[in-house]
């Protein structure tokens, strides 16, 4: 199925969407936050974009959509708050639309911590996701500690040479929360993962719902 671009009522106005199908039997649904967005952060960022399209070809629908004020999304930024109740909006669409379907829930840098935040909140509601993908969090600026059960597996991605957020706040965070993470560290490897996507994609490849 083509991209298809929407728009669906959130919590602080509309948020434009893309969906992708990758079969007509998706064995799962992913949901993909994208980075921080008054630093250009958009769900056409490729990282993303190179999440999306892996489970889109491993046959699931895929939903990545702008948070608010970000591109054609109505609002404004509200620190991780607010864009995490646009993740929930979008999650309870996603699920209206394909019951019973395990989620894979990812997010890159900011996006990270709106999927570990919202992955919290949707145990505490009785829908856990199925796996929970965090690339490069920003432990060092968000409440990562605050986050203590996500009812679900967790895979921590971190470059080694991140110029953006800390890699070694990472590592120790990813040591002490109960999360208890599965970290992939990538060497040689900044923080937008340059050169680095098809190395990206095969850890992501290898946590998938199954």
């Amino acid at each position: 199925m083509a991209a298809q671009r929407q728009t669906l009522s959130g919590p602080a106005g509309q948020l434009e969407v893309v969906v992708e199908q990758g079969s007509d039997t998706p064995p799962f649904v992913a949901i993909v936050c994208h980075p921080h967005p008054l630093f250009g952060g958009t769900m056409d960022n490729k990282v993303v974009t190179t999440l999306a399209r892996l489970a889109r070809d491993k046959g699931a629908v895929v939903v990545r959509f702008n948070f608010r004020g970000v591109g054609e999304s109505q609002g404004a930024y509200s620190d991780g708050i607010g864009e995490t109740e646009d993740l929930l909006a979008i999650h309870s669409w996603l699920t209206h639309q394909y019951p019973q379907l395990p989620l894979w829930l990812s997010g890159f840098s900011f996006g990270s911590f709106v999927a570990a935040r919202g992955a919290e909140i949707l145990k505490a509601n009785g829908m856990p996701a199925r796996e929970l993908l965090l690339v490069a969090p920003p432990v060092h600026h968000y409440p990562f500690a605050e986050i203590e059960d996500t009812g679900c597996p967790v895979t921590v991605v971190q470059g080694e040479d991140d110029e953006v957020v800390p890699a070694e706040q990472v590592f120790r965070w990813a040591e002490q929360t109960p999360l208890a993470p599965d970290l992939v560290r990538f060497p040689d490897c900044g923080h937008f993962f340059h050169g680095k996507l098809v190395d990206l994609k095969e850890v992501a490849a290898s946590h998938l719902p199954g």
